[in-house]
């Protein structure tokens, strides 16, 4: 049996299992009617032209988790922010471990979107699945809706500074063969609120995991929203991300996306703006080997006047590993005044490595200020022998000069201790010990 008609057949005895309100009813039913009709994507699609699903897809892979799924704390220690005090929402294969979470309801929500989705104080939040901003047309994400039962929920009030940083982990200890995981995160900023989140996607053992995450975020006005995104998985961990922010007047929202581990990672990031003086910031990371793949598609569509977005992806690739960049920003005709930049950079060490980039700019508007760029190459001769000639050794020099490469976007990460353990992984998949604090 193919996947598509397993998930298909899967889904039935889902919902026989739950109990859902019959409004949720009708929007995983008419979510799973959408991915039937679409399936998985294929690279016929122009969005999916440069990556294939089939080989992940020839895994029999179960929606159904096992529960006797318990982990020790010093297992996973080393994949939080353990440095400080961080609030935290953690899962095992999809189910919510109190475990190992620090929650709250004192004065912000930082909990379970399952309790968001059946009390009625969560109104928005029910409104918000309902309503999504994520794409109802995309087939993966109808097929999260269709599946999802857990995730993060996080509200955070009218003018409340959050003190500490809240750390999203998905865990996967592989008790199933091969694992479908679907979680569906939803955060919601408030006026004048400020708050920090890093999410992770973490297997435990080397049984395929394929995980398709959606997150919503909605920040309100003046609202800034700081997500950053830890993609450090093992070789046989497939994720697909989807992520969708609608952004209100004067608000600021920074993604950073690191993508340095797992078999094929897909994130499409995707913004959309509901008001003017908005600010969005797209930043990301790639460093990756052997025959390993990450795709960014990244969308932001300028609907309103007066706004900025800035995009800045940096790509190492090793080996036979392959990168694609496929940004795209959309000015509507009424969003006069845009500034909107992107910046896409490739390095390739060796013949084998591939990179597949596809800038694009679509402006309707005629008193805008919009530029993309796109370098492709590798590391500069000139500045190796320069080095070595200063009795810094050849690794040690290329591990530099990458480093300096990568710099500009690890600058602007604003927790100091997440910026730290970037920058020892970093280190790591360069293969030195750089002897500095990054």
């Amino acid at each position: 049996m193919e996947l598509k008609e397993k998930m298909l057949a899967s889904f039935m005895a889902f919902e026989e299992k739950i109990k859902d309100n019959e409004d949720l009813h009708e929007v995983r039913n008419q979510a799973i009617k959408n991915f039937e009709n679409k399936g998985f994507p294929t690279k016929k699609e122009e969005a999916w032209k440069y990556t294939s699903l089939n080989a992940i897809l020839k895994n029999d892979f179960s929606v159904f988790p096992k529960k006797d799924n318990a982990i020790e704390f010093k297992d996973v220690k080393k994949y939080f922010l353990h440095e400080i005090d961080t609030y935290k929402v953690i899962f095992i294969d999809g189910i919510f471990s109190s475990f190992l979470s620090s929650t709250t309801h004192d004065g912000l929500d930082v909990c379970l979107m399952s309790s968001a989705l059946t009390k009625p104080k969560y109104k928005m939040a029910i409104d918000s699945y309902f309503n999504q901003i994520a794409s109802k047309e995309e087939s993966l994400t109808s097929l999260n809706t269709a599946f999802s039962l857990e995730g993060a929920y996080i509200n955070i009030p009218k003018s409340k500074v959050v003190e500490k940083p809240i750390e999203i982990i998905y865990f996967s200890t592989g008790t199933e063969a091969a694992l479908m995981v679907l979680p569906r995160n939803l955060v919601i900023v408030g006026e004048n609120a400020h708050v920090q989140i890093v999410e992770r996607h973490q297997s435990l053992n080397s049984n395929p995991v394929l995980t398709n995450s959606v997150t919503e975020i909605f920040a309100q006005k003046r609202a800034i929203v700081d997500y950053y995104k830890v993609q450090n998985d093992v070789q046989t961990a497939n994720l697909i991300d989807n992520t969708y922010i609608a952004q209100k007047q004067e608000s600021r929202v920074a993604v950073h996306t690191f993508s340095f581990g797992g078999n094929i990672t897909r994130n499409n990031l995707n913004f959309y703006h509901q008001g003017e003086r908005i600010d969005s910031t797209l930043k990301g990371i790639t460093i990756i080997g052997d025959k390993q793949h990450v795709d960014h598609y990244t969308l932001v569509q300028h609907a309103t006047p007066n706004c900025e977005s800035h995009q800045n992806y940096k790509t190492i690739l090793h080996d036979s590993s392959t990168g694609v960049f496929n940004g795209k920003i959309f000015v509507e005709k009424e969003a006069q005044k845009t500034d909107a930049f992107q910046q896409n950079n490739n390095i390739l060490i060796g013949d084998k490595a591939t990179i597949n980039a596809k800038p694009q700019l679509e402006i309707f508007a005629d008193d805008v200020k919009c530029s993309h760029g796109c370098t492709i190459g590798q590391l500069d001769e000139t500045a190796m022998f320069y080095m070595q000639q200063r009795g810094i050794p050849k690794k040690e020099a290329k591990a530099l000069l990458m480093y300096a490469f990568t710099s500009e976007v690890t600058n602007s990460v604003k927790i100091p201790e997440l910026k730290a353990k970037i920058a020892r992984i970093i280190a790591d998949k360069l293969g030195v010990n750089m002897g500095f604090d990054l």
